[in-house]
């Protein structure tokens, strides 16, 4: 699939709720041949083929700022279409029932769990920042096409879904006990992780999202495009 067609076929939404590295989710988006909307409008949010929910910053602040804007509502309508969705950092963090930073806040609640900081532990450093490798649960997941057994990956956060169904879990990062790094749940998958800040392997599986058609969407069999190998894997 050329880079040209790509742009022609394929309309990717952005979710923008004034919390989040939207630019960067973009560019890395244009990077494999795929253009993007940077959106706060909740019809436009539904009306995308593809439906992308990044995000930084306080969980109640986020929260809050999609149910004001009317986008938490259009987030849960465009999953129940089927369309595929993917969530990065607090975007993953989100899609849970709820999270325990700064107290109890209710999430968007389509998957079942809670959020949870990292504990207190001697030596060891929270926020978990920097490179981390995942173990890929379920290799099969859409996001895993192409990439090497342990990819390794960007990670800045001091919070982490505790899914209620393990089923759910296609990745996990040990730090130093295995969390939940990569969800997957029929068209929502979700990343922990900055795959937009994970170098060539991120851009891999950004590739694999914008080109994914979930089980019930219309079927594609042209492959993704590869993302060049000689890119370097992670930072020196």
């Amino acid at each position: 699939m050329t880079p040209e067609k790509n742009l022609a076929m394929s309309t990717i939404v952005i979710v923008d709720y004034g919390m989040g590295n939207l630019r960067s989710v973009q560019k890395a988006l244009e990077q494999v041949g795929y253009a993007a909307t940077i959106s706060s409008d909740p019809e436009v949010v539904w009306q995308a083929e593809r439906l992308i929910l990044p995000g930084v910053g306080a969980y109640a602040d986020a929260m809050l700022r999609l149910q004001q804007s009317g986008l938490a509502d259009a987030v849960k309508r465009f999953i129940t279409t089927g369309r595929p969705l993917l969530g990065i950092c607090l975007g993953l963090q989100l899609l849970f029932e709820g999270s325990y930073e700064d107290g109890w806040h209710t999430g968007l609640g389509v998957l079942a769990g809670k959020v949870v900081r990292f504990p207190e532990r001697k030596g060891l450093k929270v926020p978990h920042m920097g490179w981390n490798d995942l173990l890929l649960v379920q290799p099969h997941c859409p996001l895993f096409r192409g990439l090497t057994p342990q990819p390794c990956v960007y990670f800045v956060h001091s919070y982490y879904a505790v899914p209620a169904d393990a089923s759910i879990v296609a990745a996990t990062a040990d730090y130093p006990s295995p969390f939940a790094a990569v969800v997957w749940k029929d068209n929502v998958v979700a990343t922990q992780f900055h795959p937009e800040k994970s170098q060539r392997l991120g851009l891999q599986m950004i590739a694999n999202f914008a080109h994914w058609q979930p089980e019930g969407a219309l079927p594609s069999t042209e492959a993704p495009p590869s993302v060049a190998p000689h890119m370097p894997q992670k930072a020196s």
